[in-house]
């Protein structure tokens, strides 16, 4: 009975320590990071249906995108961009556009 011996791959770094030795995978996880925080920061001000139809998109230096399924949670978000953005200043993010995006359910 012949004895399997795992392959191993040379030079294989943990995803987390890859991450933190890239620049701009580093940047790119820290924005990722505080896209789901500035979420937790809003979502207190979201009715509680919407709570769960809203995901954190893509946050730049000059604004921060909420994905969407569909028109009329769009539409319901976008009346509540000047609470939101109110919430945010409050809590102490740096001012940045709020964006909402509808994109296809996956």
């Amino acid at each position: 009975m012949a004895t399997h011996i795992p392959r191993q791959v040379p030079h294989q770094v943990p995803l987390a320590r890859a991450l933190d030795q890239n620049d701009s995978l580093a940047s790119l996880l820290r924005r990722l990071r505080e896209s789901e925080a500035r979420l937790g920061t809003v979502r207190t001000c979201l009715p509680p249906l919407l709570r769960t139809a809203i995901k954190p998109g893509p946050l730049d230096d000059e604004s921060w995108t909420l994905l969407v399924t569909n028109a009329s949670t769009a539409a319901k978000l976008r009346q509540l961009v000047p609470a939101l953005e109110s919430s945010l200043t409050d809590a102490g993010w740096a001012p940045r556009a709020l964006r909402v995006k509808i994109t296809s359910a996956r």
